[in-house]
Order: C-alpha cells, then sequence, then structure tokens
C-alpha cells in the first residue's frame, strides 16, 4: 500500500480544505491528483462548508447542514464555490453554498452555524459491547485478504484511520453476513489545528465514507461486482457537541427503509468517552451491478 497515509495524507486534505479566495463570496478549491473517477462526495461537502464558513463570524459554529449531489464532479477540473449570505440574526447566521463546474452547479448546501449558548443537555446511550479501535484490524490488516481491492486503495490518499466493527461493504460476495448495524471507529491518521471549522470539515468528509455500507449492511450484500453499485443522493449532518475530528469517534450507522433503488442511512458518532457529537442521515441511489 504506498498511497499517502499517516500525518502527510492528512496534510493534503488540509490542502484540499484551504480554499482559494477568488472574490467576496466566491472560493476554489481542487482535488486530489490520484483518486476515482468522480469526485469523493465528502470532499466536496466538505469544501461547501469551508467557504460558507469563511463568511461567516467566527464566534458562530456550524450546527447544521443540509446538501445535495446533482452532478458527479471531474476530479481534474476546479470546483468553484459561491456563498450565499441568507441571513445573519442575534444568534443565527445562515449560508447557501453551491459548488459548480463548467458553469453547472454540481452540489448545493445550506448550512447553519449558532453563537455558543448555555441549555438542557441529554443524549441518548453510545452502544454497549463495541470493541475500542485497538482492539479491531487496521484496513491494511483487512486488505491483505482482498488483493482484487488493494491496488484500488494503494493509488489514493487515505487521511482517515477506519477500522470496522464488522465486515466492510467492500469484501468479496458471500463474505459478509447480514447485520442490522455498520459499526467503525473513526479518526484523521494526523493532527489538525485547532480550528472548529477545520474539525467540522473533516468530519463532514468523513461521515460520507461508510454511511451507505449500513443499506448494504441489512442484506448482507457488498459494492462492486456481484454486488451493488451506489452515489449519495443527499446528505445532512448535525454536529452536537465539541470535539476533534483527529481523535477516535464511533460512527453507529443503520438503515430505516431502502426501495425502488433508494436506501436511506442514519448515523450517530461518539467519542471514545460515549459522547454524542453528530448525527448524519444519507440518502443513496443503489442498483444491482449490470442493471
Amino acid at each position: 500500500m504506498s498511497g499517502l497515509t499517516g500525518q502527510s495524507a492528512v496534510d493534503q486534505l488540509l490542502e484540499l480544505l484551504d480554499l482559494t479566495q477568488t472574490g467576496e463570496s466566491a472560493f476554489r478549491g481542487e482535488s486530489p491528483p490520484v483518486g476515482p473517477q468522480r469526485v469523493f462526495g465528502g470532499q466536496v461537502a466538505g469544501q461547501a462548508l469551508v467557504a460558507a464558513g469563511r463568511t461567516v463570524d467566527p464566534g458562530r459554529f456550524v450546527h447544521s447542514l443540509h446538501g445535495y449531489f446533482v452532478r458527479p464532479g471531474d476530479p481534474t477540473e476546479p470546483i468553484e464555490y459561491r456563498v450565499e449570505n441568507i441571513r445573519d440574526g442575534r444568534s443565527f447566521s445562515v449560508r447557501r453554498s453551491v459548488a459548480y463546474q463548467h458553469d453547472k452547479p454540481i452540489f448545493f448546501m445550506s448550512a447553519s452555524f449558532h453563537r455558543q449558548e448555555e441549555g438542557l443537555d441529554h443524549h441518548a446511550p453510545a452502544p454497549l459491547d463495541v470493541p475500542r479501535p485497538d482492539e479491531l484490524p487496521t484496513m491494511a490488516d483487512r486488505l491483505a485478504k482482498y488483493s482484487e481491492r488493494a491496488g484500488i486503495w494503494a493509488a489514493i490518499p487515505r487521511p482517515i484511520d477506519v477500522r470496522y466493527v464488522g465486515e466492510p461493504g467492500w469484501v468479496r460476495p458471500g463474505d459478509r453476513p447480514a447485520d442490522p448495524h455498520q459499526r467503525v471507529w473513526m479518526r484523521l491518521d494526523g493532527k489538525l489545528p485547532d480550528d472548529p471549522l477545520l474539525h467540522a470539515c473533516a468530519l463532514t468528509y468523513a461521515s460520507d465514507l461508510t454511511l451507505l455500507d449500513s443499506v448494504l449492511s441489512v442484506h448482507g450484500e457488498v459494492w462492486g461486482p456481484g454486488g451493488v453499485v451506489g452515489a449519495s443522493l443527499d446528505h445532512a449532518l448535525w454536529f452536537h457537541r465539541p470535539f476533534r475530528a483527529d481523535e477516535w469517534f464511533l460512527y453507529d450507522c443503520w438503515s430505516p427503509s431502502a426501495s425502488g433503488s433508494r436506501g436511506l442511512a442514519t448515523g450517530r458518532m461518539f467519542t471514545l468517552e460515549g459522547r454524542h457529537i453528530a448525527t448524519a442521515v444519507q440518502e443513496g441511489l443503489l442498483r444491482r451491478v449490470g442493471a
């Protein structure tokens, strides 16, 4: 596995999130020099959030975002982000951030930012009896059994350390038992600066990595040959409590429904101490290979 890993991969992710400002509310982003045939959804969502956040008072922190993927992104072309100031109120700021390529929107997002306030505080408990990340195989350990997948992963940067509790969605057909949950430990595989917006953008990036796996997990299905191909249709994320994306968090995902070639997935993120830091919901297009 020769692709960028560790701090080098994290530094490259930071470069992707460090957009170039081209106007008062306009920014330009790039994609990795190597990668998949279309732009990874988590990347464009993270960059769109960077663009929105740069137009907001830094004393206000993002608490929710809702985005739609409308066209596949071309990784060989820059992405232009245009931000519209919807409202700046006494407590909240709302922005609309749209990503363009070839003058056509490929993704748009509404994001809301809130000044810190004190109030009621509760959350449902984290799942019990989940192995800790240091008790689980690394990605390299898992890929050692799947040479046909190792070549793909070797070519792309891997800024996220991912430790699956169960079987990943990319194993061979028949190697994945049905499971109502897809649970994964994640963290940035290096250190991030202290900027809360960067941590929110990194978590947004990570939140798109395994969420749709939970739709397949219900049926014991897998991605690729002999299984399913898919694409994200929309993505929503709520940030509940302060966190660091370069510290371990459990992504506890499940799918309440799938029908009509679409699957709905939801996931909660917990720190090692069991604090609920974020919730994600996504719908994806899922089709049998060859259908």
